[in-house]
């Protein structure tokens, strides 16, 4: 029988563990990979059981790109009725905390499916790049966008028109991952972050990552006043009385996300 392209597991500790499960071709990201990938985060998004996500693509390789077989022929309208947008909108619309673990390639759409997850821990084989000039394209799930905003103009112009790969070091000192770990940890270590989060107030997780993302792109004063809006909220909440509470007490908070 053979095997899904994607495997989901669901931990008992609040951790769900995506991993994509093409390595034939590198974990290229097909159609159908995606489809069933956004299938994926909506799930989790609506499951009150995952408190934090890790996506992988296991120990060798994350993802190398999209399929080039999906190019070979398509024309500008196949392209556009795609849609496939939707697929990455599922990842960018979900509210629960994504830890990507990265080991060997992050190229093409795979940097950028990287680059949706909230906290990224790379293995030292890992490789980024936005290659698509080499075959006549450009970056078209975010590279040329979320590039910027993570690493600045001139190093993302560099990567973006040469096409040129990066090492997991370079990465960390650019600032486009979180942490650089030997492979064999990659895995282990993005669970461990991810088990540490989904111990926290499941309230504060999603206002946090929600008023993060929406604030970077908002004019300073505008953004500080959706800070305090939404920390003002959190004092509604029951799970900010448990944590003050665990605190003085000096015990384990038991979070409900109420």
């Amino acid at each position: 029988m053979e095997e899904p392209i994607i495997i989901c597991k669901q931990q008992e500790n609040g951790v769900s563990v995506i991993r994509l499960n093409r390595p034939k071709v590198r974990n290229a990201l097909n159609t159908e990979l995606r489809e069933k990938m956004a299938e994926i985060f909506i799930k989790l998004n609506d499951d009150p059981k995952t408190k934090a996500i890790v996506l992988t693509g296991g120990d060798k390789v994350f993802a190398a790109g999209a399929d080039i077989n999906d190019f070979l022929t398509a024309k500008t309208v196949d392209v556009y009725l795609r849609h496939s947008e939707r697929y990455w909108d599922a990842i960018t619309n979900c509210r629960k905390p994504i830890i990507a673990a990265v080991n060997g390639y992050a190229l093409g759409g795979g940097c950028e499916l990287a680059m949706h997850a909230d906290i990224i821990v790379a293995g030292k084989s890992a490789k980024f790049g936005q290659p698509e000039i080499k075959i006549g394209l450009m970056p078209g799930a975010g590279g040329t966008q979320r590039l910027f905003r993570v690493i600045g103009k001139h190093k993302a112009m560099k990567l973006i028109l040469t096409g040129d790969m990066i090492s997991a070091d370079e990465a960390d000192q650019m600032g486009l991952v979180s942490e650089v770990v030997e492979d064999e940890a990659t895995i282990k270590r993005a669970i461990e972050i991810a088990e540490q989060l989904a111990g926290y107030s499941p309230i504060a997780l999603t206002q946090i990552k929600e008023v993060a993302n929406l604030g970077v792109d908002m004019p300073l004063q505008a953004a500080l006043a959706l800070e305090r809006k939404a920390f003002q909220i959190l004092f509604d909440t029951e799970d900010q009385k448990e944590g003050a509470k665990a605190f003085l007490e000096k015990r384990r908070a038991e979070y409900k996300g109420q």
